[in-house]
């Protein structure tokens, strides 16, 4: 296995380690006789945006399931935010995904409601005693962030597919979250609305400081976001570095990989 070392930060002649908020050493996880996760090894550093990439059922989903406490491992660490998800009570890990955005694949919005309903839900759930004109403030600020102000009022069912993923990032912003994950945001979208996306995943990162794993098998998505690239074959990450690091290489998987995005 090959793997690229982020080299450290070097600041007036002083070598600096960026701070982590995400470990993960030596993760495993099975469903049965299904081995889908092998021994995984990742770090995040605060503001960093890091893309996995892999083939559909690599793992790439259910190791950001285990990130949110939604999964468990079956052996190895994975510490967010200093804490190890598996190891927290109701009450702990609840609290921990209150700093966590999980930007679900299909948006995940309720259809019933509207635009400024399914803003002020997660909200109002999480947050007391906010008044009403609270509450408007910051589901027009987070709808004014992915430029979408003029949504409030609609359903779901009258966006395009990239209105509504724009709205589903918006829902996860309204908690201020550390820690975004997208998984696959540019999935069913055409090429320009894929641009777009990538834009706001930037736009994002910038203005909430956010660090954010973004799990994809689009190369443009991941060459356009990711600070750091992590591919993952076989349940374990094949390599890890910048975009031209890990491609930069003949070796099979990769390259048919590479060579299915840019010329298929």
């Amino acid at each position: 296995m090959e793997t690229l070392n982020r080299a450290e930060e070097t600041l007036s002649g002083e070598t600096l380690s960026a701070e982590p908020v995400i470990e993960i050493q030596d993760l495993h996880k099975s469903f049965g006789d299904l081995h889908v996760l092998r021994g995984v090894d990742l770090k995040v550093d605060k503001g960093e945006n890091v893309v996995v990439l892999g083939r559909s059922g690599t793992g790439k989903s259910v190791l950001i399931k285990i990130i949110a406490g939604l999964l468990r491992q079956d052996r190895g660490k994975c510490h967010v935010l200093g804490q190890e998800a598996s190891s927290l009570n109701d009450k702990q890990l609840r609290d921990l995904r209150m700093k966590i955005g999980f930007s679900f694949q299909n948006s995940a919005l309720y259809d019933s409601m509207t635009v400024r309903e399914n803003l002020e839900f997660p909200l109002v759930r999480n947050i007391a005693n906010l008044s009403r004109s609270e509450v408007n403030e910051q589901i027009e600020y987070v709808l004014d962030a992915v430029g979408l102000l003029q949504t409030i009022n609609q359903v779901p069912s009258e966006l395009s597919g990239g209105q509504r993923k724009r709205i589903g990032i918006a829902r996860t912003l309204i908690l201020k979250p550390e820690i975004m994950l997208y998984d696959e945001p540019t999935a069913g979208l055409d090429p320009i609305t894929c641009l777009e996306i990538n834009e706001l995943i930037n736009e994002v990162k910038e203005k909430y400081h956010t660090s954010s794993i973004i799990i994809t098998h689009d190369l443009t998505c991941a060459r356009a976001t990711g600070d750091r690239i992590a591919m993952l074959l076989d349940g374990q990450f094949l390599r890890q570095g910048t975009f031209e690091e890990v491609f930069e290489t003949q070796e099979p998987q990769v390259k048919s990989f590479y060579d299915y995005n840019f010329i298929q």
